[in-house]
């Protein structure tokens, strides 16, 4: 099955790390980690603000690589401290999505530059 690498998305600062932003195989799009980064590099904030920006850039991904945030079927949500920043993701997690995606989340041991979030998702539709 072909593979269409996602690469260069604007509006989405390219990473210091060699990755693409996604993978579309079939009718399958993996769109990878993104925190609250901008063109100038990361910027702290609250869970609520890292979330909805990483939300904004996922979102970003998927428009380029031919899918829509009606499409993710599943998200992964990192976070730096669960206990302190569940609510709050949650509550921005409701406000992004009308259909909930299934989703994982957890607490890692430690997510790039100090972020307090990291999302990643999968996007799927039927292709004619």
């Amino acid at each position: 099955m072909s593979r269409t690498f996602v690469t260069d998305v604007p509006g989405v600062p390219a990473s210091p790390s060699p990755i693409s932003n996604a993978v579309v195989v079939g009718n399958t799009c993996h769109i990878s980690g993104q925190l609250a980064v901008y063109n100038d590099g990361y910027r702290e904030g609250s869970a609520s603000e890292e979330a909805g920006r990483a939300f904004d850039l996922v979102f970003m991904v998927a428009d380029a690589a031919g899918f829509s945030s009606e499409d993710i079927v599943y998200v992964d949500i990192a976070f730096a401290d669960i206990e302190r920043d569940l609510a709050q993701v949650n509550e921005v997690y409701r406000k992004r999505f009308s259909q909930f995606p299934a989703r994982t989340i957890y607490q890692a041991a430690k997510l790039p530059f100090g972020a307090k979030i990291k999302i990643q998702a999968i996007a799927m539709k039927d292709r004619v």
